[in-house]
């Protein structure tokens, strides 16, 4: 297989060109050559959302890419955030403070065994995202199966949805 230049933006950061094979799946370029192994491989059909990143469009708004059954190339140009992302980091890349869906997630025991824990935060930060620009009445809310199965408590992405445009949970 063919190799081409990949550039896209990284949690904030220009990465690329490098070039890598055409066939590459985004997961095996965020674990392979980024050493970003928070988004995870699980089902490898893109069913489960372990492996979800978000996607920054020019338009402002933000989607949850499957990063299992999309190609690295994809990505080629765009604004990728990743789980590793979301947190605020010290100079030497310690975790200093959880943004605020991460937070509530932990407030809310909300991992179970935590290996999807990442695409779920991601796919919470995109409907947390989707709700600021468009809020919407907490009665016509229709929660999440995914999101809302991983949280123990029942009110938690009624909560958190509810009160994200104004404290993003």
């Amino acid at each position: 297989m063919a190799n081409r230049p990949l550039q896209l933006t990284l949690n904030g950061q220009t990465v690329g060109p490098v070039d890598i094979p055409d066939d590459l799946p985004m997961i095996d370029y965020l674990h392979e050559y980024k050493n970003l192994t928070g988004s995870r491989l699980g089902c490898g059909q893109g069913i489960c959302h372990a492996c979800v990143v978000i996607v920054d469009n020019p338009d402002g708004t933000s989607e949850e890419v499957r990063t299992c059954i999309t190609g690295a190339h994809y990505f080629e140009g765009k604004k990728v955030r990743t789980i590793e992302g979301h947190a605020t980091r010290d100079e030497q890349g310690k975790v200093t403070e959880l943004n605020p869906i991460q937070q509530r997630f932990v407030d809310e025991f909300a991992f179970q065994c935590s290996y999807c824990a990442p695409g779920f935060v991601n796919a919470a930060t995109v409907l947390v995202e989707k709700l600021q620009r468009h809020p919407i009445v907490k009665s016509q809310l229709e929660k999440s199966s995914r999101i809302a199965s991983a949280i123990t408590s029942a009110d938690a992405p009624d909560t958190c949805a509810t009160t994200a445009p104004r404290a993003m949970c």
